[in-house]
């Protein structure tokens, strides 16, 4: 524990020195990852004739083996894509709940949550999406042939890559231990039954690079093949509920991205069942009444106003949002501008609300009839902002025996009890509680900005609800601060998710004079501070110059290639 957090500190402290770092620059493409080997890839592949959606799909295939804390073939996400021909999609290729799934699985006999149920071990898991989704973006976008994106991914779990300082201190951390401990392939694979992979160690993963080898021949493997039943007889084994019906029978859903304005800007953000599209639209229509600029950038008046909107969105959040494939959604009227001006008139300029006193806001008159981000951006201004996930710090801790693939915990994203704090403290409605095929509500948020009508910036970030708050905190620099794009990335956090009625901060988030400010306005502050509150990355298109920036976060050692 005391190497992960030394190593998390370094990075963190990283951040406090914002204005010494530039964004990586290039003049061809840009690709920002949490890990560099997969930022490198996904520029080989633009190199060879590749467009951004190939190198997304080669950037997660590559994460999947170079970051298995959150990188994946085992869970989901979304992709958001913008093309040069100025159309966009939006792929939703979140896990779904296993068919056996009921609303009430993990509470006991007097109805009450069984701990780490939904969390830990096989009965956690959701039916996995992200080759599905991957396969879906390479058909309808991709140039490239299928097997050439797996291969990089493929080779690196086959001859292995060099451990670095970073990812020797997650295998060592404590989380991780309890996370995996417990499950013998996970043991084995990840920590070597005791004998840690340590920096500058070679990591092979013979049973990944199997899969990805079989995916590669035939990527209907991992639904229908010899994958899927690996991953069914260790379920049955150890007591989960996925089937061979539910893999065969998953499909990722093509959706239309949600569009919203701030200060002249159009952006495109996810729809349900990401909760973070509407909460971007919504806190920003609420920001845009203000003169934030003349706030002072990380001033408390500042901090104030973007804690007050948090507070707003996710009341909203926790009322109304769930799959909409199963619920109906208030969606029309949440982004309304009419909703946002509502909620802004509850906000004190000068004093912090108290939640409990701030419910959802009534969205009837205004109706009409978090995990890994990445970001792509290739030669002729195709955009890819992906946000993938395991949920939970590498998941559920359980990887398919004879696979090498880790799995999710994605169900814990449900609400296992309205009004109970899931583990990021979330609470959540019976709009999303479990049923079967279901998708939990998700707070990843990948966005896409323009600037006269042309694709400007791609950005994300990982971390649960609070991937929503470290999104709107980057926008909000590059566009009334006139940050760049590493001193936006870089730059303090804080984070409110209305209930507890608290604000999340990092060590360099606030300074004292602005934290005794905030406290005097009645803010209560959680009483130590994270680490680090997300990690985020991005790339951007100079208007000017048509250049590519990009910008990875130091908080995990992320690293923009470009060309």
């Amino acid at each position: 524990m005391k190497r992960f957090i030394a190593t998390l500190l370094l990075f963190a402290s990283t951040a406090a020195y914002a204005a010494l770092r530039d964004p990586v620059v290039a003049r061809h493409g840009m690709v920002a990852s949490t890990s560099e080997i997969a930022s490198r890839v996904g520029v080989d592949i633009m190199k060879k004739g590749g467009n951004a959606v190939d190198a997304a799909v080669a950037v997660a295939l590559t994460m999947a083996v170079t970051w298995p804390a959150a990188g994946n073939l085992g869970g989901g996400g979304f992709m958001l894509i913008r093309n040069a021909d100025g159309t966009s999609e939006a792929i939703d290729y979140r896990e779904r709940a296993p068919l056996a799934a009921s609303r009430d699985m993990y509470l006991d006999a007097n109805g009450k949550i069984i701990k780490d149920a939904s969390t830990d071990g096989y009965k956690a898991i959701g039916v996995p999406g992200t080759v599905a989704g991957l396969m879906l973006v390479h058909k309808r976008h991709g140039k490239l042939k299928w097997s050439e994106l797996v291969e990089p991914a493929r080779k690196l779990a086959a001859e292995g890559f060099i451990v670095t300082a970073f990812l020797d201190g997650v295998l060592h951390d404590h989380e991780t231990l309890k996370k995996l401990e417990p499950w013998p392939e996970s043991r084995r694979i990840f920590l070597r039954d005791g004998h840690f992979y340590t920096m500058g160690e070679r990591f092979k993963q013979p049973e990944l690079a199997a899969t990805l080898a079989r995916i590669q021949a035939n990527p209907r493997d991992f639904y229908e093949g010899v994958t899927a039943l690996r991953i069914v007889a260790d379920m049955r084994a150890h007591g989960g509920l996925i089937t061979m019906k539910d893999l065969r029978e998953y499909e990722p859903t093509i959706r239309k991205p949600l569009h919203g304005s701030y200060r002249g800007h159009e952006f495109i953000v996810m729809p349900p069942p990401s909760s973070g599209g509407i909460a971007m639209i919504e806190m920003l229509q609420m920001l845009e009444k203000y003169d934030l600029a003349s706030t002072g950038w990380q001033s408390a008046r500042y901090l104030h106003l973007i804690t007050e909107v948090m507070r707003r969105a996710f009341a909203d959040r926790a009322e109304f949002l769930g799959d909409p494939d199963f619920v109906k959604l208030p969606v029309s009227a949440l982004i309304s501008p009419a909703f946002a001006e509502e909620r802004r008139k509850t906000i004190d300029p000068e004093h912090a609300s108290i939640s409990t006193e701030i419910r959802a806001g009534d969205p009837a008159p205004f109706e009409q009839p978090d995990t890994t981000h990445f970001a792509v951006v290739d030669s002729e201004g195709n955009m890819v902002s992906n946000t993938y996930t395991l949920n939970d710090w590498f998941g559920a801790g359980v990887t398919a025996k004879g696979t090498g693939v880790l799995l999710n915990d994605e169900m814990d994203d449900f609400t296992s009890q309205p009004g109970v704090p899931n583990v990021y403290q979330l609470i959540q409605s019976e709009k999303n509680a479990i049923a079967p095929r279901k998708r939990p509500l998700s707070s990843m948020v990948p966005l896409i900005m323009l600037q006269d009508g042309k694709p400007w910036l791609a950005v994300g970030a990982a971390g649960g609800p609070r991937i929503i708050s470290t999104v709107l905190e980057i926008v909000l620099a590059v566009v009334d601060f006139h940050a760049t794009l590493q001193e936006a990335i870089d730059a303090g956090r804080i984070h409110h998710q209305w209930m507890p009625d608290e604000i999340f901060w990092e060590p360099n988030g606030t300074n004292p004079d602005t934290r005794a400010a905030l406290e005097k306005m009645g803010h209560k502050f959680r009483e130590k501070p994270l680490v680090h509150i997300s990690d985020a990355n991005a790339v951007m298109i100079d208007p000017k110059t048509g250049l590519r920036q990009g910008a990875g976060d130091p908080r995990r050692s992320g690293v923009a290639v470009g060309y």
